[in-house]
């Protein structure tokens, strides 16, 4: 392997495509959390003092996302009030791992944990909607509850932002449909690093 181009002494592990720069892993993670804090700061994303809900899936993207947060709120001192929020959608065999996952951030990372289900949101589970409309289309319409549920939670919860962790196959997806379907409007701000929510009285009737 080559030499890590930090000039760090050691090996290099991997190519950064969006840079060319070939790093030891030490020097990956210390250049991956130094541009996250610099989008941060860049775009003043979040304010001092403000509480901050992580969309917490169970998955690589959300559970590198409370870390980092976490790790970086600690470093830089940002004083966010960071909370982890999980969405149970109620299908069965599905979400119990991931849920397993997120309470093992919740322990790791010493942050607070709340789960809302659809059930408590809704009225039904995932399983019950699906056994009355068929598994047609049903994704899309667990994608489009997800989405609200999480908008839901973080108004319940009274924080002032949510934080989800999307990474660069998710934003070329959504840009992608939203040309396919001639949505302007959507395209227009699907890539913003930053999206206003509902307020939460009209979430919560």
């Amino acid at each position: 392997m080559p030499p890590c181009s930090a000039k760090c002494g050691k090996n290099a592990i991997l190519k950064r495509p969006k840079t060319g720069d070939v790093l030891c892993k030490e020097c990956f993670f210390e250049a991956f959390e130094n541009e996250i804090h610099f989008t941060i700061s860049r775009a003043k994303l979040f304010r001092a003092g403000a509480k901050v809900a992580v969309a917490a899936s169970g998955g690589k993207d959300s559970t590198v996302l409370a870390y980092v947060l976490k790790l970086l709120n600690e470093k830089y001192d940002y004083k966010l009030d960071l909370v982890l929020l999980s969405i149970d959608e109620g299908i069965t065999g599905y979400r119990d791992d991931s849920l397993d996952t997120v309470k093992q951030n919740r322990d790791d990372y010493k942050m607070p944990l709340k789960i809302m289900s659809y059930k408590d949101l809704y009225g039904w589970t995932m399983d019950e909607i699906v056994a009355e409309i068929g598994r047609k289309n049903n994704c899309t319409f667990c994608g489009v509850f997800r989405r609200q549920a999480l908008d839901r939670g973080a108004a319940l919860l009274n924080v002032d932002y949510l934080a989800t962790g999307h990474n660069a196959d998710d934003i070329a997806e959504t840009v992608l449909m939203n040309i396919l379907r001639g949505d302007l409007a959507r395209l227009s701000r699907c890539t913003s690093i930053i999206t206003v929510m509902q307020p939460a009285q009209s979430l919560l009737t």
